[in-house]
């Protein structure tokens, strides 16, 4: 008895659709996480960053302008 390619095909296919499907069926949904709570530090620690960078540019400007040109 030959089996032909179509029903081949056709059961390939169904055994592909089972095997992603049927995993999802038994998942369980995760567990929310903690509510973030911010007091304000990532703001304050962000503000410094930004003025450390300021800093470090105009360090670098002051002292670019402040070398003399000849050698």
């Amino acid at each position: 008895m030959a089996i032909s390619r179509v029903s081949l095909g056709v059961v390939a296919m169904l055994a592909l659709v089972f095997a992603i499907a049927l995993p999802s069926v038994q998942a369980q949904s995760l567990a929310p996480g903690p509510a973030s709570v911010s007091d304000g530090t990532t703001i304050d620690q962000g503000i410094a960053y930004v003025l450390m960078l300021v800093a470090l540019v105009l360090t670098y400007l002051i002292h670019t302008l402040d070398a003399p040109l000849n050698f």
